[in-house]
């Protein structure tokens, strides 16, 4: 993987941290950002909107106090 797209996707999974209050809001924001980043840097957006939900729940249920 080229250290571009890398980048890419680590300055996007910093934007994860913006929690939604439900888990659905939660997966729907994360796949979001994931399909976003997904489509920039030429990948399929399904699989970084399946990427993205994932991340983002497993994120904000491993740190709720850092998701407001």
């Amino acid at each position: 993987m080229p250290i571009k797209n890398l980048v890419l996707m680590l300055v996007a999974c910093a934007g994860l941290a913006a929690c939604g209050d439900t888990l659905g809001e939660q997966a729907a924001g994360g796949a979001a950002i994931g399909a976003g980043t997904a489509v920039i840097t030429g990948n399929g957006a399904l699989k970084g909107a399946a990427i993205g939900a994932a991340g983002n729940v497993a994120y904000c249920q491993l740190n709720p106090g850092r998701c407001n």
